[in-house]
């Protein structure tokens, strides 16, 4: 009877155990998504020649002869920031994942240079799991999100990363101390 109720409280102290782990590389996934997703929305929103303007407001002519058009950067109007977001977690197929040896936590990190330039891929794990969570990861993100991130998109031009995967939607509450240039 003592060692069964020993094996039980083994058993559930490991399942415990595992489930806390399960738990934490989630959060991993999540802030890992998130922060990509930044990376990416950053680096495209870059790409784009800031001369470039967009008219936007109503095209109705106001009773008094005049219209509620203005012009606004392309690059981070709500329009093209809503392009963006139709297919930047296909980029996450460029991220594999590293284990940070200070915090022993998930990482995610770019697999491929976005300049054709060989990269030391000795750290990272290469592995179609990794990807297929982290696009998963993005898109549940852009759904539940798509608000904030297209409102720090078009105003928000600093440490995007920290303020909006930690401080406005808490899935990187942990990754406050995370360089900001982690990815």
């Amino acid at each position: 009877m003592k060692r069964s109720l020993r094996a039980r409280s083994v058993c559930l102290l490991l399942f415990l155990l595992n489930l806390g782990e399960a738990a934490r590389q989630g959060q991993d996934i999540k802030c890992g998504a998130c922060r990509a997703l930044v990376d990416e929305l950053e680096w495209a929103i870059a790409q784009v020649d800031p001369k470039k303007m967009i008219q936007t407001g109503s095209f109705r002519i106001n009773p008094d002869g005049s219209q509620s058009v203005r012009e606004v950067p392309l690059a981070r109007s709500e329009s093209h920031l809503l392009e963006l977001l139709e297919s930047i977690c296909e980029k996450m197929s460029d991220y594999g994942e590293r284990t940070d040896p200070n915090s022993s936590r998930n990482i995610y990190t770019r697999i491929t240079s976005r300049d054709g330039k060989a990269m030391d891929l000795s750290d990272r794990v290469l592995d179609s799991r990794v990807t297929s969570s982290l696009k998963f990861a993005c898109e549940t993100i852009v759904e539940q999100f798509e608000d904030e991130l297209i409102e720090f998109f078009a105003h928000e031009t600093d440490y995007v990363k920290d303020k909006l995967c930690s401080k406005r939607t808490d899935l990187c509450d942990h990754a406050l101390n995370l360089s900001h240039d982690e990815l």
